[in-house]
């Protein structure tokens, strides 16, 4: 690999991994560059303890110059590859415009939220991809509770004590059961909403919560939200979405102030740009995460359809798990590529999901064994510690505090709604985090 130059589109879980096996592989023989929106690799599965008030937003957030000193990192959002000269070229924080050449480029630019033609959706709803999201979200919480204390006027107070989640796949469950306990601890402290609770509501078009994992796992998810008071309005959708309430897809109304839009994700519109064949919106790779008639073109995570070999004709999911491992395996394949190592196809199986949801509550199956309660809660977090690059130790510390101290919720100010725009393929609003 010596004189190789080597870059990186996108620092989520598939560019993050590639980049760390690829400055280890490299050894200092070749350069490997990274280009991300920020400085930081968001540990995404847990962003919905950071709107709950149980994670400081730093310890999700791990430092790229830190964790990978050997790979240049470049502050910028990608926006053209120059196939046949060999450059990407970006745009820095201060719209500054640059290029890099290489001679081998990744292309793992994530994922944005999916939009729907839904009259108001883009306007009024919120969705969950980055810490300014999950920041302002809290704040959102925080604020609709205390000044449903502040009236007087029975029908605005329950308009603000409800909350809508839209999408009940893996992160809208989990952003709702955190903001439950959130909002939940917030009105026990306050005196005037005594005998107040407040009313999550969680749609989605399918029959069942998380309805792409074990349906075990839905069933215990199903069991713990209900027993909270969670309304599960299932095979039902938003038809229309306002400032003071939301339209379903049965006929009746809510009054709320809050929307949140969880209905998925699609690939980074950037993967448009690259003039390439795309399968759902995903660049279309090999078995080898190379580019067909482009061997010096890898795409991987959510950005990529790469054929699940473990089911014939079907392409994987867009999961963290199979982003890490695509990363890694892409990374060795690169370094096969210059005559370091073997060539290997990407073939993974499940190795089970867990589900936080919250107040020591969790449901998960790992290696296909089914587990609620306390061992369900116990094997999320330890997963999660295990899968954290950094932060390990902060991130148990604050659990353990969490645990026997109350939640302290306050509005800082520090993201506006303007700044969290659902539609983030406005050239001019910065994407916050793939």
């Amino acid at each position: 690999m010596a004189g190789a130059r080597i870059v990186i589109v996108g620092g989520g879980f598939a560019g993050f991994h590639a980049a760390r096996r690829l400055s280890k592989l490299a050894r200092g023989a070749g350069e490997v560059t990274l280009i991300n929106p920020t400085d930081y690799f968001l540990y995404l599965p847990l962003l919905p303890q950071v709107t709950g008030g149980l994670l400081d937003a730093n310890r999700v957030a791990v430092s790229l110059p830190t964790t990978l000193p050997k790979v240049r990192l470049i502050l910028g959002d990608a926006h053209h590859v120059d196939l046949d000269g060999r450059r990407v070229e970006y745009v820095d924080p201060d719209g500054r415009a640059g290029d890099v050449a290489y001679d081998r480029v990744v292309i793992a630019a994530g994922s944005v939220n999916k939009l729907l033609p839904i009259p108001g959706i883009a306007d009024h709803a919120h969705g969950f991809r980055g810490i300014p999201e999950a920041l302002y979200l809290r704040e959102h919480l925080t604020r609709q509770v205390e000044m449903a204390e502040e009236t007087d006027d029975p029908e605005e107070r329950a308009a603000r004590l409800t909350f809508v989640v839209v999408g009940a796949g893996y992160t809208g469950t989990e952003v709702l059961a955190h903001g439950q306990v959130l909002t939940e601890s917030i009105i026990k402290s306050r005196p005037r909403l005594r005998g107040e609770t407040s009313r999550w509501y969680l749609l989605d078009t399918a029959d069942r919560v998380l309805p792409g994992l074990d349906p075990r796992l839905s069933e215990t998810t199903d069991r713990v939200l209900r027993r909270r008071g969670v309304r599960l309005r299932l095979r039902t959708s938003i038809t229309e979405a306002m400032a003071d309430g939301v339209h379903m897809s049965d006929g009746t109304r809510l009054a709320t102030k809050t929307l949140i839009w969880c209905v998925g994700v699609r690939p980074d519109p950037f993967v448009e740009s690259l003039g390439l064949p795309t399968d759902k919106g995903r660049l279309v790779v090999d078995e080898y995460l190379t580019v067909p008639g482009h061997p010096e073109l890898y795409g991987i995570g959510d950005a990529a359809a790469v054929p699940d070999l473990t089911r014939p004709g079907e392409i994987t999911a867009m999961t963290a798990q199979h982003a890490e491992r695509q990363g890694k395996l892409a990374a060795g394949n690169i370094a096969a590529s210059f005559g370091a190592g073997k060539l290997r196809a990407y073939r993974h199986h499940d190795l089970g999901f867990t589900v936080d949801l919250a107040g020591g509550a969790a449901a998960a199956n790992p290696l296909r064994i089914p587990l609620s309660g306390l061992p369900a809660a116990g094997v999320t977090a330890g997963y999660h510690l295990l899968a954290l690059p950094k932060n390990r130790a902060s991130v148990a510390a604050e659990w353990v505090i969490g645990a026997f101290m109350p939640r302290q919720p306050v509005q800082l100010g520090l993201v506006r709604a303007a700044a969290v725009p659902l539609n983030t393929d406005t050239p001019d609003l910065p994407v916050q985090s793939r």
